[in-house]
């Protein structure tokens, strides 16, 4: 059975940092053929790309409101994807979903606050 295992997140204060980390199981082929996303759905908004990992290369790519301050990162021997989250501001709260294809986590509520 192939699935997505998140965990991190939590409360963090604006202009702190936090860590996801989404744990792959299941997939029949190595885990560095797989493009990795981590999405976000906030409040009464739709679900959002943030960033991507892509497969082979690991090329990273980024939405525009967390440009500069998170970073995507992966640990192919160990089927890990990360999400460094930095300068953490209110508008980043939501759940952060780790997802491929069509298999998602059950997501990681993510909260910035004072």
């Amino acid at each position: 059975q192939v699935q997505l295992v998140e965990s991190g997140g939590g409360l963090a204060q604006p202009g702190g940092s936090l860590r996801l980390s989404c744990e792959a199981s299941g997939f029949n082929v190595a885990f560095s053929y797989y493009t990795m996303n981590w999405f976000r759905e906030a409040p009464g908004k739709e679900r959002e790309l943030v960033a991507t990992s892509a497969a082979a290369s690991g090329d990273a790519k980024y939405s525009d409101p967390v440009k500069g301050r998170f970073t995507i990162s992966r640990d192919n021997p160990k089927r890990t994807v990360y999400l460094e989250m930095n300068y953490l501001k209110p508008e980043d709260t939501a759940v952060y979903y780790c997802n491929t294809a069509n298999v998602w986590g059950q997501g990681a509520q993510v909260t910035v606050s004072s």
